[in-house]
């Protein structure tokens, strides 16, 4: 991530922290939760509606995502600015654990689980990311 763009999340991050609480790692990420089956189902329903003119595939929307030594930000990324737009969710960094890292040309993720949700919350890192991945998941312990 480019200085000015950490010094915007910081900023937006800075009023949320508590006393003590310090940034480990700040970066742009892919959060998913749309399945490959179902992204492939919706690319084959446009192609036909469009009478094959087209396919349309979801992007997923890219967000930053902060890491403290507590707790882990995430804010939808304004998509033609470098700021912050929105913050959607603060999950506690207690209990966390995540799966192993899933290797792709492009990208690599990993899915971060709570034991008290059934849900998980896939993390996609652009191949420019892999030293950020690597923080986070050596913070966060692999799931058992």
């Amino acid at each position: 991530m480019n200085g000015k763009r950490r010094r915007l999340l910081l900023a937006a991050i800075d009023p949320m922290l508590e006393p003590e609480e310090r940034v480990e790692v700040a970066t742009i990420v892919n959060l998913s939760s749309v399945s490959v089956r179902r992204t492939a189902a919706f690319a084959a329903a446009s192609a036909i509606m469009s009478g094959g003119g087209m396919a349309v595939i979801p992007a997923p929307t890219p967000m930053y995502l902060a890491m403290t030594d507590r707790r882990i930000f995430i804010f939808r990324a304004h998509p033609t600015f470098a700021r912050p737009e929105e913050h959607l969710m603060t999950i506690p960094r207690a209990g966390l654990v995540r799966s192993d890292i899933k290797e792709r040309l492009l990208n690599s993720s990993f899915v971060v689980t709570s034991p008290d949700s059934e849900q998980g919350l896939k993390i996609i890192f652009p191949l420019v990311n892999r030293k950020d991945r690597n923080a986070i998941a050596a913070a966060l312990p692999l799931a058992g």
